[in-house]
């Protein structure tokens, strides 16, 4: 580890005295992907920092056992515990900051969520889940921006795509792929029973240009008249997008917008961003097929996580994490599930190393 972290001390330095260079400054592509890693390298640095500070701390204290005063050696003894805890702290702070880290964790997300089994509840419970994620997105100043809506008659949600940026978005909210599943008694329901429904949400790393190359020839795009609400636009110009990548098979519609240009642009960034989906989830596939924990793994097939609202409660099912108040997790407070879920995913990353 050590050897990894003067590597890491070199480079850093490196790339300070590149920052420096008005060559590098001049381009703009060179000089954002520099500061980047200095940003990234920093932190690690800075832990590294502190953590030699407190060996020489530890170093010195020990030595001071040896004083021939007896007050100078009972100060050192009384600093030593304190010391030791901080030099195990930082060690395993610098074990997490040197995990290999995930490319897309900087990225913006697409987001899709769908009702599913459960007719107009799911759907009511899609929009909840919906409003769950803006307000959580509020909490971090990140912006929400509806790419396509498909409503329910009941006022709920059939299906939305959302572009969610900001800072680190999909490290945030990478592992909240996965069904959904809701336990309540539907307004509807005039006996008070419980139903069961579900919805299943996909978090996806929004695609540059550089991540997926799509060859025009690749696609066949339809224009159609938009239906639904929209008053003298709907059914009177062209102006919806459907476009379908015909390798793949991956198909996106898209008439949200009165414009068809607007449309054809939203749909296309929805199509890469599923095209680098499935080449990453193809990729995890070969790598982790013995792999033993799903966290993370990008498994839309499984129940990931359980909301009762009778008893208040949110699980996920992954880690075994229950929480007793589910009306602030509805409101948006999820930082306590986002951080568990990645504290354990790091361990699990640690031991792998270990092993």
């Amino acid at each position: 580890m050590f050897n990894k972290l003067e590597e890491v001390v070199d480079r850093f330095r490196e790339v300070e005295g590149l920052l420096s260079d008005p060559t590098v400054v001049a381009n703009q592509e060179k000089y954002r992907a520099l500061t980047k890693e200095h940003s990234n390298l920093s932190e690690i640095v800075e832990v590294y920092q502190r953590y030699r500070k407190t060996c020489e701390a530890l170093a010195g204290n020990r030595e001071l056992l040896r004083d021939a005063d007896p007050e100078v050696k009972e100060m050192a003894r009384a600093e030593l515990p304190e010391l030791e805890e901080a030099k195990e702290r930082l060690e395993k702070e610098l074990q997490l900051l040197l995990l290999p880290r995930d490319p897309n964790d900087d990225k913006n997300i697409i987001l899709e969520i769908r009702a599913g089994t459960g007719g107009e509840e799911a759907a009511l419970f899609a929009a909840d889940l919906f409003r769950m994620y803006s307000r959580y997105a509020d909490t971090k100043g990140w912006k929400v921006e509806i790419m396509s809506l498909s409503e329910a008659d009941a006022g709920g949600i059939k299906e939305v795509i959302a572009l969610i940026s900001g800072n680190r978005v999909y490290s945030r909210l990478k592992f909240e792929s996965g069904t959904h599943r809701v336990q309540r008694v539907p307004a509807t329901e005039a006996q008070g029973r419980i139903h069961t429904s579900a919805c299943t949400v996909a978090v996806l790393p929004e695609a540059d240009e550089v991540d997926v190359d799509i060859d025009p020839g690749d696609l066949r795009i339809d224009v159609y008249r938009a239906s639904g609400a929209g008053g003298q636009h709907v059914n009177k110009t062209e102006s919806a997008v459907r476009i379908t990548h015909i390798p793949t098979g991956v198909v996106v519609a898209c008439q949200d917008e009165k414009s068809q240009h607007k449309n054809k642009a939203k749909a296309m960034k929805i199509l890469s961003s599923r095209i680098l989906e499935s080449m990453r989830a193809a990729q995890d596939a070969k790598m982790a097929a013995d792999r033993k924990s799903q966290v993370g793994s990008g498994d839309r097939s499984e129940r990931i996580r359980t909301y009762n609202f009778p008893q208040g409660r949110c699980t996920d099912h992954r880690i075994g994490l229950t929480l007793y108040r589910l009306e602030a997790i509805m409101q948006g407070d999820i930082d306590e599930i986002v951080d568990a879920l990645t504290t354990h995913t790091q361990s699990e990353a640690l031991s792998g190393q270990e092993n």
